[in-house]
């Protein structure tokens, strides 16, 4: 299942309704927090509780899956087709790269960090991502390390250790992520 296509689907309908994270938390027995995760693609949600989601929701359960399972065989999408999205307590902007309708292997993402800017704290998920530096500057700190990438840079990492950027620049960081399922373990 395409962890990112579920949350982003399940936060456009409930913004749409006009539902904040409580009001859905209320009417699908959900926390906030575990909602949160869901639309932020942290967590794999287990069946029961999308279908609780889709219940509060009004939608069919059948709604929330449509086409997370297809994988075409060839995909264009135009930088105007590009969407800006939120994730988590940050700040950064992110551009998803494909459609994320699909049940791709990998998640490809432009990111902006703008300076000074991180996440309140590191993070771990499953896979694994690799990151390559496209302008300015950035401190990545996975685990105990703390590596200075510049434009050109690249990594590959584990998602599983706990991770963050930080932007130490004057000037917005821009850096292509592609998350990749499963990963080594």
């Amino acid at each position: 299942m395409n962890l990112v296509a579920l949350a982003m689907r399940i936060r456009a309908l409930r913004t749409d309704k006009r539902m904040t994270l409580d009001d859905l938390a209320d009417r699908s027995g959900l926390t906030p927090s575990m909602l949160s995760k869901i639309e932020n693609f942290r967590v794999t949600p287990s069946l029961p509780a999308v279908g609780s989601v889709a219940r509060a929701l009004g939608v069919p359960l059948a709604r929330l899956f449509d086409g997370l399972d297809t994988v075409p065989e060839l995909e264009v999408i135009r930088v105007r087709q590009r969407k800006k999205i939120r994730r988590d307590d940050s700040h950064w902007d992110y551009y998803p790269l494909l459609s994320n309708r699909a049940d791709y292997l990998v998640e490809p993402f432009v990111v902006c960090i703008p300076p000074g800017r991180q996440r309140r704290q590191p993070h771990a998920h499953e896979g694994d991502e690799f990151m390559f530096m496209l302008e300015g500057t950035l401190d990545f700190v996975h685990g105990e390390k703390t590596v200075r990438l510049r434009a050109g840079d690249s990594t590959y990492s584990s998602g599983r250790t706990r991770h963050t950027l930080v932007n130490p620049a004057g000037k917005t960081a821009k850096i292509l992520v592609v998350y990749c399922r499963g990963g080594k373990e």
